[in-house]
């Protein structure tokens, strides 16, 4: 296995990472977002006041985008092992 392959094979496992949790980050940097906007309003400097709804939003996000990101990941792992005996050969 060649030195370009390697590179191939860590860049598509980034991007496929990127992907695949991109939704829940976004879901959590927007309840984050909108938290820190109404602590700020208010002046409730309370740390533990956006886990709740972080919790909330996550488990939400699951349920919407979970069978998309197995689906991703299930064809990417496929694809891998697909590569298995090329790469070795």
């Amino acid at each position: 296995m060649d030195s370009a392959a390697v590179v191939d094979l860590t860049r598509e496992a980034l991007w496929m990472t990127i992907l695949v949790s991109a939704p829940l980050l976004g879901v959590m940097l927007a309840i984050g977002v909108g938290i820190g906007v109404i602590q700020a309003a208010t002046s409730i400097n309370e740390t533990t006041l956006s886990f709740i709804p972080k919790l909330v939003g996550i488990a939400i996000a699951m349920v919407i985008f979970g069978n998309w990101q197995i689906a991703m990941l299930s064809d990417y792992f496929r694809a891998i092992f697909h590569r298995i005996p090329v790469m070795f050969s």
